[in-house]
């Protein structure tokens, strides 16, 4: 930003500064660059101005207080998600290591490089346009294999290895942190969380949860917390993951992580019990669809809206789907392959939330049955 040729006169540039989002420039800019600026410096209203942007660094707690445009981010909310799937299984019970993305401003699904691995029922979480594949099963053993693939550059890279084998894993960023819970080792359903550093490359335990669980769904929620001891709600990221089932029973719990304490609580359980089902967030709602609940492959959604505390349903798939993968993009939530109880699926269905309906639309082209599916924003070229 170049500030004398913003700022031609005095008394016209306080008129530009109130367009400009100053308290959101770092403080080292803003005291060295902006302050420091002769014109800014003879133009009293201009200086009260930045005195305001230093108030918001050096009095954190009011921020919440602060309701002008000028705290908040200049984003685009309207930048569509290429929805990539990874692995899953054929009609041959083959792991595919094949990779598919889904183009939704043209409908269109096309593969790229694959993983270097096959692999089914494996974990998928994306940062920025990074998406990594965590365990899984190649047909014989469960897997401690991360994999991460960077769009920009289209390679793979091999990471360091979970501590431990697991397939059917819920894996999601969270604060540049993977958080992996849960998962069959070929043995049991799994209760333990790892926790990946991507600066460290390194895999780090995490709190166990309360219960085992295998082929659960997770994630990623800011939830409102109200603390007596504080003037203000403050917003803490939450981590919740729902049901699953420990290789005995098939739960409709589900449990929250704190991840600034790292401490697992008790949420509102779901309706309906399920396994295999796929969970995603949804303009800040959770939502889970699908999945098996010991006698039937279902077809039905749950919604959950924090600001109630409260589980709803909403309108049925249009098929019934075990294994199946839930992700939420800008045109909405799109519920992807599975299995109906007699065959592998390879078609999508696209939820509309404003109308409650489900619509079929684009298929995959070479994957079938129980994929990994992540979201990642598409890049400025391709909009």
């Amino acid at each position: 930003m170049i500030w004398s040729l913003i700022l031609l006169t005095i008394g016209v540039g306080s008129k530009i500064l109130l367009c400009v989002r100053l308290p959101l420039l770092s403080p080292t800019y803003l005291s060295s660059i902006v302050a420091s600026n002769s014109i800014i410096k003879k133009d009293i209203p201009c200086r009260d101005l930045i005195d305001e942007a230093k108030d918001y660094h050096l009095l954190p707690e009011r921020r919440s207080l602060l309701k002008s445009f000028k705290c908040t981010p200049r984003a685009c909310q309207r930048v569509p998600g290429l929805i990539v799937a990874i692995g899953g299984l054929m009609h041959q019970s083959q792991s595919k290591s094949s990779v598919e993305i889904y183009d939704p401003i043209q409908q269109k699904w096309s593969s790229i490089e694959g993983v270097v691995t096959l692999r089914t029922r494996v974990g998928v979480a994306v940062h920025q346009r990074q998406v990594y594949a965590i365990g899984g099963f190649n047909g014989q053993d469960r897997m401690d294999l991360v994999e991460k693939f960077d769009y920009d550059t289209l390679k793979w890279t091999t990471l360091a290895p979970l501590n431990r084998k697991r397939s059917a894993l819920a894996a999601a960023f969270l604060s540049n942190r993977l958080y992996v819970c849960g998962g069959y080792d070929g043995n049991h359903s799994l209760s333990t969380m790892e926790i990946y550093d991507i600066n460290k490359n390194v895999w780090d335990a995490g709190p166990q949860m309360e219960n085992q669980r295998s082929a659960a769904g997770v994630t990623v929620l800011d939830n409102k917390y109200i603390y007596e001891s504080f003037p203000s709600t403050i917003s803490i990221p939450s981590f919740p993951v729902c049901g699953g089932h420990d290789g005995m029973q098939i739960f409709a719990t589900v449990e929250r992580l704190d991840t600034e304490t790292l401490q697992w609580e008790r949420a509102p359980s779901m309706i309906q019990q399920r396994c295999r089902f796929g969970a995603a967030t949804f303009k800040g709602k959770i939502y889970v669809a699908g999945g098996y609940d010991g006698t039937s492959f279902l077809k039905s959604v749950e919604v959950f809206d924090p600001k109630d505390g409260k589980w709803a349903p909403v309108s049925a798939m249009n098929m019934r789907r075990s294994r199946v993968s839930l992700v939420a993009t800008n045109e909405g939530l799109f519920a992807v392959a599975g299995f109906d109880g007699e065959n592998n699926l390879c078609s999508m269905e696209q939820y509309d939330d404003v109308t409650d309906q489900w619509t079929v639309t684009t298929p995959l082209t070479c994957h079938e049955g129980g994929v990994g599916v992540g979201v990642i924003p598409m890049p400025p070229h391709m909009l």
